[in-house]
């Protein structure tokens, strides 16, 4: 008699060979092929150099890497926590209007100017439907790059105009694939 125990049945369901992570390619015809674990890890080490890819156009598609970061950033937990990263960045720019430190260098006016955009980026983030991955990479960028308009003085984009546009790319009704 053969007793599995609980946990490990849950595990081979998981990581089991026979149950691996898929990730749409596309080809002629379209094809599904297993997400190897190299290029998750290697998507994860480079996110940020794939997230402003995506954030500027790059189909996931046209490489197993920007597919394993595509993945990984339309997932509901990944989203969620962008969204709670953005509220963070509405606290933080309310505590600290009208005082500068070199530690919290962010436009706080810009940020609150922009909070009702801000706030329809939250609830985007965090909604339960199906999302391009553009979108999510436009938000992500937007608020980790030291050179846009959460951070840069001298940035020629007004940050709720770029919010609008990473709100737009988020629109559960846009394809998720280019056809």
């Amino acid at each position: 008699m053969n007793i599995t125990h609980p946990t490990a049945r849950a595990r081979e369901h998981t990581e089991h060979p026979g149950h691996p992570q898929r990730t749409i390619v596309t080809g002629s015809p379209l094809l599904l092929r297993p997400s190897r674990l190299a290029d998750r890890t290697l998507a994860r080490m480079l996110g940020a150099s794939l997230d402003r890819r995506l954030a500027v156009g790059q189909l996931p598609e046209l490489s197993p890497l920007l597919a394993a970061r595509a993945q990984r950033i339309v997932a509901i937990s990944s989203r969620r926590e962008l969204a709670r990263n953005w509220e963070h960045l509405l606290r933080v720019a309310r505590r600290v209007q009208g005082t500068y430190h070199p530690a919290r260098a962010i436009r706080s006016g810009q940020v609150i100017a922009a909070e009702p955009a801000v706030g329809e980026l939250v609830r985007s983030l965090s909604a339960p439907l199906p999302v391009a991955a553009r979108g999510v990479a436009m938000a992500t960028v937007l608020l980790t790059d030291a050179t846009g308009p959460v951070y840069n003085p001298h940035s020629r984009v007004p940050l709720d105009a770029a919010v609008e546009a990473a709100i737009a790319q988020l629109d559960p009704a846009l394809p998720l694939m280019e056809s």
